[in-house]
C-alpha cells in the first residue's frame, strides 16, 4: 500500500449532502481516526474559515488543518500558513460587468456574514437560500478588504459553466470557477485550492505523492490536478468525475468516511 500522510476533503457535496447542516457523526469519527493515526487530515473547502466548524458539530480538532475560502486561507494546526485577497480593481471591474448580466450579483462576507453588493436578493435566494435569508443589503463593494467573495446568478450547469469562463476571459486580476450551479468561487489570478494544497504540503513537508484529497465538483480540479491520489465521490459531476484517479460511492453513504477509516487502519480503500 501506498503511504498516505495527508488527507483533505471537500465538504458540500462531499462529505456533508445537500440540504444537510453538518457532516455526519460517521466522518467526524473518521477524522480523528486519521489524526490518531498521524495522518494530517482536513477540510478543503469554498466556506470561509468561520463557516466551518459548525459544520463538525463544533468540533474544531476537526478543522486545524484545513484550505478555507477556496483556498485564500491555509491553515496547519490551527496556525496560519497563507492568506491570498482578492483585489479591489478587479473586483470593482466585476461590479461593471455584471450590470449587463441578467440575474448576476455580488456577495461579500464579513466572517459569517453576507453582504448584497450588487444584484437582487431574490436572484440570490434562487441560489443559495440561506445566505439570502442572512443577508445585508450593502448595494456597493464593502469598505473592508473581503477575503471570501462569490457571484451569484441563477442559471443550469451548462450555462453556469459558460458564464465562468466568460468572466475569467473579462477579467484580469482574478480567477473563477464553479461550485454548483448558478454560483461562483473569486480567488486572485493563479491561485486556488490546488496552489492551496501544494503550499500546505510544501509547510508540512509531505510530497503531494502521499496526499489523498476528495472532492465533486469544478472548484476541486485544482486540487486533483495537484494531489497524488485525487478521489471523486459517486455524485460528483461529470469534470470532477474524469478528472479523479480514483472513485467511490456517494456523499449521503459516508462513502468517504469509509475511504478514511480504511486510510487509518493501514487499508487501501480505493480500486481502479
Amino acid at each position: 500500500m501506498e503511504r498516505i500522510r495527508l488527507i483533505m476533503s471537500d465538504i458540500d457535496g462531499t462529505i456533508m449532502p445537500p440540504g444537510s447542516k453538518s457532516v455526519s457523526a460517521r466522518t467526524v469519527a473518521a477524522f480523528h481516526a486519521a489524526r490518531e493515526a498521524g495522518i494530517v487530515i482536513g477540510p478543503a473547502s469554498g466556506r470561509g474559515l468561520r463557516q466551518i466548524p459548525a459544520f463538525f458539530a463544533g468540533d474544531d480538532s476537526c478543522c486545524l488543518t484545513c484550505v478555507a475560502t477556496n483556498g485564500l486561507e491555509v491553515y496547519h494546526e490551527g496556525e496560519k500558513i497563507c492568506e491570498r485577497r482578492p483585489p479591489r480593481a478587479a473586483l470593482e471591474q466585476l461590479v461593471d460587468v455584471l450590470a449587463e448580466e441578467p440575474g448576476a450579483g455580488i456577495v461579500a462576507f464579513d466572517g459569517t456574514v453576507p453582504y448584497l453588493c450588487c444584484g437582487d436578493v431574490g436572484d440570490l435566494a434562487a441560489v443559495m437560500p440561506g445566505y439570502a435569508k442572512a443577508c445585508r443589503p450593502l448595494g456597493c463593494l464593502p469598505d473592508f478588504d473581503a477575503l471570501k467573495v462569490n457571484v451569484f446568478a441563477p442559471r443550469d450547469m451548462p450555462a453556469t459553466v459558460e458564464f465562468c469562463e466568460r468572466l475569467n476571459r473579462s477579467i484580469e486580476g482574478i480567477d473563477f470557477d464553479v461550485p454548483m450551479a448558478g454560483y461562483l468561487n473569486i480567488m486572485p489570478a493563479g491561485w486556488n485550492k490546488g496552489t492551496a494544497l501544494q503550499s500546505l504540503c510544501d509547510y508540512v513537508g509531505i510530497s503531494v505523492e502521499e496526499a489523498v484529497v476528495f472532492g465533486d465538483a469544478g472548484n476541486d480540479l485544482t486540487m486533483f490536478r495537484v494531489a497524488g491520489h485525487p478521489v471523486a465521490v459517486g455524485n460528483a459531476t461529470p469534470e470532477a468525475s474524469a478528472a479523479a484517479r480514483w472513485h467511490i460511492g456517494r456523499c449521503e453513504d459516508d462513502a468517504v468516511a469509509a475511504a478514511i477509516e480504511a486510510l487509518a487502519a493501514g487499508e487501501w480503500p480505493f480500486a481502479a
